[in-house]
């Protein structure tokens, strides 16, 4: 078999390329520019045989060893996810990366904290691949997506009470809830009453510490009238809403009481 009907065969079947003895360079490219995962069966390649095989398979970066920036670069544009066969990618890679999918910061040792933050405003999740979030971070993952708490393993108490703020079913992911966490929660978000066990809890007191403050929120109190778990019929948690605002509110929690009653 000559070499022109080699090249020919190459062509149809790149991966023959492992079978033949001292292949010429054509032969090579012939294979490279039908798939680029071949470069693995190519000793000493060139920089333009790597070249071609990334712009044939992106994935041929996985084999190539010492690549140019231009061809990871070439790569990293191309697919985000490439980075995980980059050893210490430059910063300009990291940033095209991130700018796809906030998920490419798994692929990078010890993460400088800008970094960190430009991974979350990409994608929430994200968090899950930081090892060790600051509360800083933390709170921001949870600003994106209250369901950012599940994946953070060891969450400050600051982040627990923010997650339940932004939604009472951020409970479902905390874990070593005791007594003065669930007070807390409550504070800052009624409709957590929802997800717990009151028994043994003051949960008027805490209520009454909330609706007070004339800076309340406006969710809570609305929150709290139209909670249907506390009812004045109900023999768990007693209470006229509407007599105790009007009892223990400041003068806003009453503004927006009446306000809310009035959709009735």
């Amino acid at each position: 078999m000559n070499e022109s009907e080699k090249i020919n065969m190459l062509k149809s079947n790149p991966i023959l390329i492992k079978k033949i003895e001292n292949p010429t360079n054509e032969m090579k490219l012939a294979a490279l520019q039908g798939n680029g995962t071949v470069i693995r069966y190519i000793k000493n390649p060139s920089e333009e045989m790597n070249l071609v095989a990334v712009k044939s398979n992106i994935w041929a970066i996985e084999y190539i060893e010492n690549p140019t920036y231009e061809i990871k670069e070439y790569v990293v544009k191309a697919a985000w996810n490439t980075l995980k066969f980059i050893k210490n990618p430059e910063e300009s890679l990291i940033i095209e990366g991130i700018n796809q999918k906030g998920w490419s910061i798994q692929y990078i040792n010890n993460p400088k904290i800008e970094t960190q933050r430009l991974a979350i405003e990409k994608d929430y999740d994200s968090i899950k691949y930081i090892k060790n979030p600051s509360e800083e971070i933390q709170m921001l993952a949870i600003e994106k997506n209250y369901d950012a708490i599940r994946y953070i393993e060891k969450p400050t108490f600051a982040a627990e009470c923010f997650a339940v703020e932004r939604n009472e079913a951020a409970i479902k992911f905390i874990r070593n809830i005791n007594n003065d966490k669930k007070i807390e929660f409550l504070k800052r978000n009624i409709l957590f009453i929802k997800y717990i066990n009151i028994e043994g809890l003051n949960i008027e007191n805490a209520i009454k510490e909330v609706i007070s403050e004339e800076i309340v929120s406006e969710k809570y109190i609305r929150d709290f009238i139209n909670c249907d778990v506390i009812d004045k019929s109900n023999d768990n948690i007693s209470m006229d809403k509407i007599l105790f605002i009007h009892k223990y509110g400041s003068k806003r929690a009453k503004s927006i009481a009446v306000d809310e009653m009035l959709k009735f």
